[in-house]
């Protein structure tokens, strides 16, 4: 069962993103503060969820009484600063579209830029042990999810509205027919393409 809070004394927002390991598209960010009393059922790390539970679940993170917000860093941002900077970065742009500006931030995973003057504690696995997290895991990926799949529209061969721009085989084989596009990430396809190369000589 996961917790409520680390600290009841003191608003926690749970911070958690989406999308790192892809080879198009942002990455997403979210941050959450979620009330002591609050209970939802279901709330777990999003990479447990199906799709239907994570829509139904997002829907009622959202009308409940918390104050959450979701960011993204592009795909260009994250060949100029890398993944892991990005990541840190749409979370910062998350927190700083809270109404209400927490006294402490759990973020899911080993690693954490600080963020102003507000002290952090990083939580491997966070999303299974901290609803704030959890629910931001959710927000993360369902809005990415979107995002991935309002793009599709434009490159429906990539197969983003199934893949949402994770290196599967199709991916990279459209990749390797039609070659990258204004969304991909140049650094991560890099890889991909030198092989190709290495292939052709």
């Amino acid at each position: 069962m996961l917790k409520n809070f680390h600290n009841i004394n003191i608003i926690e927002a749970g911070c958690d993103e989406a999308g790192r390991g892809c080879l198009a598209g942002p990455v997403f960010a979210a941050a959450v503060i979620w009330p002591v009393d609050l209970t939802i059922d279901g709330i777990d790390d999003s990479k447990k969820l199906n799709k239907k539970q994570r829509e139904t679940l997002k829907e009622k993170i959202e009308k409940a009484n918390i104050d959450y917000a979701v960011a993204l860093v592009d795909h260009s941002s994250i060949d100029e600063i890398n993944i892991l900077n990005a990541s840190f970065l749409a979370m910062h742009k998350a927190l700083d579209q809270l109404t209400i500006t927490p006294q402490h931030l759990l973020i899911d995973g080993p690693r954490f830029n600080a963020y102003k003057n507000i002290e952090h504690s990083c939580i491997i696995k966070g999303d299974g042990k901290y609803i704030s997290i959890a629910a931001a895991s959710i927000l993360a990926k369902t809005y990415r999810d979107a995002y991935m799949q309002k793009i599709d529209l434009e490159y429906p061969e990539y197969g983003w509205k199934d893949n949402k721009g994770y290196a599967t085989l199709k991916h990279r084989e459209a990749i390797l027919r039609f070659g990258i596009t204004k969304y991909h990430r140049k650094v991560f396809c890099r890889n991909i393409l030198n092989q190709q190369k290495m292939l052709l000589k």
